[in-house]
């Protein structure tokens, strides 16, 4: 259950990467798709969603790492620090 809970954890935030991507180059081409009025909204709402899931998915992640004590000494918590 744990691991189907995590695989929907990461595909959320992969699917607005995605999306983020799709409107990014739709913005490239000159293709306007139907919500936006004017193209460049349509490519910084491309560039928020793809930090926003990029931001999502890099952070879980980490999380994760952490927990299993498999990051670099860098992103290690201190002893002192709790």
């Amino acid at each position: 259950m744990g691991r189907l809970i995590a695989l929907l954890i990461l595909l959320i935030p992969g699917a607005l990467a995605a999306a983020g991507i799709k409107l990014m180059r739709d913005t490239f081409f000159g293709i306007l798709i139907n919500p936006f009025q004017i193209l460049w909204i349509q490519g910084l709402t491309g560039m928020i969603f793809f930090g926003v899931g990029l931001y999502l998915l890099g952070g879980f992640i980490l999380y994760r790492d952490k927990k299993r004590n498999l990051v670099s000494t860098r992103f290690r918590k201190n002893e002192d620090d709790q």
